[in-house]
């Protein structure tokens, strides 16, 4: 995307007055956009003119700078399947929704915490110095710590961590905050929230985040590649670390076998996924939410049919027994056959068996997604995925078994031989000043119910075993995380949200959770800063040094000066840097990989070397890896981490738990919203897929101007939908559509496909929310959020997580006056009212 800018005459100009002057003046005023205050460099590095290798979650890059402006981006030459993605990456840096100046809200700023907190997000925010921006926010703590004590105070919700060794935001907040005082923390993550509560009990391991049998041996023992609901091709863009995307080279590979008839590949899926179009393979259309029906009707066929594997069953798995019952209807009256589950998922039933056999036939791998785990009663479908894995009884061996994180972080490469680094912690051991006593209240509350505790405070609800009460949160603290991204049902979350007296956003992009805040606070990017990453996620292909790119824009501070600064007010300031400098921190993270490599002979130069000269070092080659192997080859010396040991197909401890949606075995639960015939779908029959995005990473990037431009439709979030129910409705592709439902509307640029069976329908997860009216709850949002439609429901009462893939929505040509989209700039700056400070100088 640089060079096509470069070929649009686009100069250097325009990125130093911010690249938006002209169209931004007018929403943040003129005196904010002052070119002489957009580079804060030195003359040296302002002036630096070369080219500078670094890093991101869309990979590495070098970037070109011209007299200390960023102008160009190439991908790192030693990935061989860079993303388009890397040319996004410099509009992180330069794009009108910088994050410029401390910020306070305007009716904040008037009246403290007891403002008008109807008027959070009407975008009115009035320029404060720095110093005074953290006196508020240190004083605000100081009265929630000691009026309230440690509940009423959330600072542990984290999103997508920065990438860096040091730089990890989420962690600075943490660390910071936790020199000051205890508080209310979170548990789980929107991701994989399901998932990673039910495959403990079941599978001994979160199994989501792990790495996977290295593709070399699948693609040599693999007959048969059961794609359930994951579209890695898409998902392996992005990494957690700085990817190297070395699984693409596999995928050509597998492509090349299926072609030739080597290995089959199946894809259990609504839509033609990109890994379809790039490997091929056959697709079973299933109707959305009903993939526990059809893998009980495999189950069924594997025990009638005599295909699954006894031996396995006995040795490595306990409760089979229990489940059976289930299975063959003798506990409820239901047979769970084929022609049971034809009615509900939607796949003939003579297909559920002919996919059955071929799952036994030979060696079969079987990938599962995370998207089917983001459902109501999402745990049964991890649960029933591992139970047909074991009845297959291929666990543990080369090109067989489960997996459930093959689109995540580089799985399945082969995991070279080098040292890992650590990384900044949240933890000091120095003791807090507030420590005072949650009264009652739980100390932590599961991710995806933190609206809900908002809204119910005194509630108790039960998770994962426990009982959790809610307590009464007055002042909530992000940084470097947007739940205005992550949450469900977007205008309830509005109107719960103005119950809190005070919140704080420390970003550097005005995302809908810094125009919901009270006090925002400029950060910089990753690329305005010093930092040191692993190469390849689980790779670890190498270590690279992430050096500042261009200097800070604006006001811009890094995180660890932010927080070192709001410590200085409690006297925790040497706690928090250890009398470390940035520098000395990302030393000490590289000699500390040093003398672990010398261990395992490892050879690496020293920091200065490396720093200044290379920049980038690559690990030896590790070796093959199957996944559950050890388990398999000596279940009583190396048991998984289960009560039993086993694989619990009954797991008693779910069981004693008395939950009522998520029982002793893997069991269909109906929705509450469900398409084809299901409830609610008469009214709102598209099933609406808010999966990750395939052009950024969550929200991020979505604020990068040139880069949304090559994937937006009319200026707005595509919503995908399939021909025939475009056709229905008179609908062609490039039209604004509006998606609406019962709890919200939204407006998006339609894409026809046939990609699409009909009754589904998608809209990426991550779009930014830009609301017609700020701060109104019910208003259209002009840009196209899902989370506007999606509901607010714990999955069960086992791990009480997030069911975005849960939402029935209806769509219609919008024939209405098409607003202008709300949601990529800056606040209105009022510059007329300081009441707190009339001699400030905003000019």
């Amino acid at each position: 995307m640089a060079t096509q800018i470069l070929n649009k005459g686009v100069s250097r100009r325009r990125f130093l007055s911010g690249m938006v002057a002209a169209s931004a003046a007018s929403v943040v005023g003129t005196s904010l956009l002052a070119p002489r205050k957009a580079m804060a460099a030195t003359e040296t590095k302002a002036s630096f003119t070369g080219e500078v290798l670094s890093g991101s979650h869309w990979g590495a890059f070098r970037a070109k700078v011209e007299n200390g402006v960023w102008v160009d981006t190439v991908p790192f030459e030693k990935d061989k399947h860079p993303t388009t993605m890397i040319n996004g990456v410099r509009e992180v840096v330069y794009n009108p929704a910088r994050v410029k100046y401390p910020m306070v809200r305007l009716d904040w700023l008037k009246h403290g915490y007891k403002s008008d907190t109807t008027q959070r997000g009407d975008n009115r925010f009035v320029r404060v110095p720095w110093s005074q921006a953290l006196d508020f926010f240190y004083h605000e703590m100081e009265r929630v710590q000691n009026n309230y004590g440690p509940s009423a105070l959330y600072a542990g919700h984290t999103g997508w961590q920065s990438v860096g060794k040091l730089h990890s935001a989420g962690t600075m907040m943490m660390r910071a905050i936790g020199l000051h005082g205890t508080f209310l923390a979170k548990m789980g993550d929107y991701s994989t929230g399901a998932a990673q509560v039910i495959l403990p009990y079941v599978a001994g391991a979160m199994e989501v985040y792990e790495q996977q049998t290295s593709w070399p041996l699948v693609l040599e023992h693999s007959d048969t590649i059961v794609i359930w609901g994951s579209d890695p091709v898409k998902n392996l863009q992005v990494g957690w670390l700085v990817p190297d995307h070395s699984p693409y080279a596999y995928f050509e590979q597998l492509a090349k076998k299926v072609k030739n008839k080597d290995i089959k590949v199946i894809y259990i899926d609504p839509v033609v996924s990109d890994t379809q179009k790039f490997v091929g393979g056959e697709q079973v259309k299933v109707n959305p939410q009903t993939d526990v029906p059809l893998m009980l009707a495999i189950a069924h066929t594997l025990y009638s049919e005599n295909l699954y594997n006894k031996e396995f069953l006995a040795d490595y798995t306990t409760g089979f027994d229990k489940f059976l019952p289930y299975l063959l209807g003798e506990k409820d009256g239901v047979a769970k056959t084929p022609e049971w589950a034809e009615n509900i998922c939607g796949v003939q039933a003579d297909q559920i068996r002919e996919l059955a056999r071929q799952m036994a036939s030979g060696r079969t791998q079987i990938i599962g997604g995370w998207c089917l785990q983001r459902m109501q009663h999402g745990e049964q479908y991890a649960w029933m995925l591992v139970v047909v894995a074991a009845m297959l009884g291929q666990i543990g061996l080369p090109g067989g078994g489960f997996g459930f994180g093959w689109h995540y972080n580089d799985a399945g490469s082969v995991t070279s031989a080098g040292p890992l680094m650590s990384g900044f912690s949240g933890v000091t051991g120095v003791d807090p000043i507030h420590n005072g006593s949650y009264k009652g209240y739980s100390n932590f509350i599961p991710v995806a119910r933190f609206v809900d505790c908002i809204e119910n405070p005194g509630k108790t609800i039960e998770w994962n075993g426990h009982s959790v009460k809610y307590p009464e949160m007055k002042m909530a603290i992000f940084c470097g995380n947007n739940p205005f991204h992550h949450h469900q049902d977007r205008n309830k979350m509005i109107k719960v949200w103005r119950k809190l007296e005070t919140v704080v956003s420390v970003e550097h992009q005005w995302t809908a959770t810094c125009r919901f805040a009270d006090i925002v606070l400029p950060a910089t990017t990753t690329h305005e800063r010093n930092d040191i990453e692993q190469y390849g996620n689980h790779s670890n292909a190498g270590i690279i040094a992430l050096p500042k790119v261009v200097e800070p824009m604006y006001e811009a501070k890094d995180d660890f000066d932010i927080f070192r600064e709001l410590c200085r007010r409690y006297d925790r300031e040497e706690a928090f840097t250890e009398g470390k400098s940035q520098m000395e921190w990302i030393e000490q993270f590289y000699n500390g990989a040093r003398l672990q490599g010398r261990g395992i002979g490892v050879r690496m130069p020293n920091f200065k070397k490396f720093w200044e000269e290379e920049g980038f070092l690559e690990f030896p080659a590790g070796t093959e890896w199957v996944r559950h192997e050890s388990f398999r080859k000596e279940p009583d010396l190396e048991p998984l981490g289960t009560a039993t040991g086993l694989i619990e197909i009954y797991c008693k401890t779910i069981a004693d738990m008395g939950y009522d949606d998520c029982q002793g075995h893997p069991m269909w639960f109906e929705k509450t919203e469900r398409s084809h015939g299901g409830p609610r779908s008469e009214k709102f029959p598209l099933n609406m897929q808010s999966t990750h995005p395939k052009h950024r990473l969550h929200s991020q990037l979505c604020s990068s101007t040139e880069h949304r431009a090559t994937y937006a439709v009319a200026d707005r979030e595509p919503v995908y939908i399939s021909t025939e129910d475009a056709k229905a409705r008179g609908i062609k592709s490039g039209d604004i559509v509006r998606v609406f439902n019962d709890r919200g509307e939204v407006l998006a640029g339609a894409v026809v496909s046939d990609d699409y069976m009909s009754g589904v329908c998608r809209i990426h997860e991550g779009a930014w929310y830009s609301p017609l009216e700020g701060g109104k709850p019910g208003t259209i949002c002009t840009y196209g959020d899902p989370n506007v439609l999606t509901q607010d429901i714990g999955s069960s009462k086992l791990a009480q997580a997030t069911i975005a893939a849960s939402a029935q929505v209806e769509i219609e040509k919008y024939t209405g006056k098409v607003p202008a989209v709300t949601g990529f700039h800056g606040p209105t700056a009022v510059t007329d009212i300081n009441p707190l400070f009339p001699a400030m100088d905003l000019e």
